[in-house]
């Protein structure tokens, strides 16, 4: 009963991450702030893996590793594919994917539920459709490659959920400090990169240089984006261990929900009736699951 639970809460702590990200990404620019996002994460599993412990193996790390390169890689694809739009198609149709694939994988693996955990789980993907469909006025077709970048970071992030399933019961946290340690190598290798790629261009000391006050808030709400996004992984992977992945992914696929709740509450932003009646039913069908 306690996994749905832990399903939502860790949905709301993603969507909340990802605000955080997203207010850290304007004053810092995406890259530098999902840096230092990853290398805060790090710190903070660090410090709870040495009171919570957890048996270090190899099966630990390598699935650690490698849904730490699946989950760097769907961010990469959530960003750009985003940035391309139609937000209000390509949002839902990520989260869906990201739901669907663990669900498959769960139902062929032999998970099987009463008729009213079917129905309280098809209920959850339709309040994940509502819940991160973003009205806007004329939106047009997606194009061929947002499409593309929308299904693969779907279905990576579908696969980071079934990676971080696959960990050992004994190890503990430790996955998720492999599975930060690789995403933030991963990120600052790929600041290092941008930073070569612009520096001739930069002129030092120019009119567009950032002053210490100006980053300072970035690098605040980066840093605090980290330890959010590290708190909405260990919900996950508590999750997983005390229930079944396919009730996991579904309700993790609700992390809209927390980005469109801290926007209406800290930017003043309107959440659409539509999203209102996707937390309605999230809320039900997290209440059905735990019952089932």
């Amino acid at each position: 009963m306690l996994a749905p639970l832990l399903g939502f809460l860790g949905a709301l702590a993603y969507g909340s991450a990802d605000f955080l990200g997203g207010f850290a990404a304007k004053r810092i620019s995406a890259v530098r702030a999902a840096g230092l996002s990853a290398l805060s994460g790090l710190v903070v599993l660090l410090v709870a893996l040495a009171f919570s412990g957890g048996r270090w193996s190899a099966s630990a790390v390598a699935w650690g590793a490698l849904s730490g390169v699946a989950g760097a890689v769907a961010l990469a694809l959530l960003y750009a594919c985003l940035a391309i739009g139609p937000m209000s198609i390509l949002s839902p149709l990520t989260a869906v994917i990201s739901a669907v694939v663990p669900l498959a994988w769960g139902v062929l693996n032999g998970e099987r539920f009463a008729p009213l955990g079917w129905f309280a789980l098809g209920l959850a993907l339709v309040a994940v459709v509502l819940v991160g469909f973003v009205p806007e006025r004329g939106a047009v077709r997606p194009r061929p490659r947002g499409l593309v970048m929308a299904v693969g970071s779907g279905t990576l992030i579908g696969v980071f959920i079934i990676l971080i399933d696959q960990t050992p019961s004994d190890s503990g946290l430790v996955p998720l400090v492999v599975n930060r340690a690789v995403n933030a190598s991963i990120m600052f290798a790929t600041v290092g990169v941008v930073w070569l790629a612009t520096r001739r261009s930069r002129r030092v000391g120019g009119a567009g240089t950032a002053t210490t006050g100006g980053w300072r808030p970035g690098l605040v709400f980066a840093a605090a984006g980290g330890v959010v996004d590290a708190t909405a992984n260990v919900l996950l992977l508590v999750g997983l261990r005390l229930g079944e992945l396919s009730v996991m992914s579904v309700l993790t696929a609700l992390y809209p929900a927390g980005t469109i709740i801290l926007a209406a509450i800290v930017l003043k932003e309107r959440i659409a009736p539509v999203q209102w009646a996707g937390l309605v039913l999230a809320l039900v069908a997290t209440g059905m699951l735990a019952a089932a």
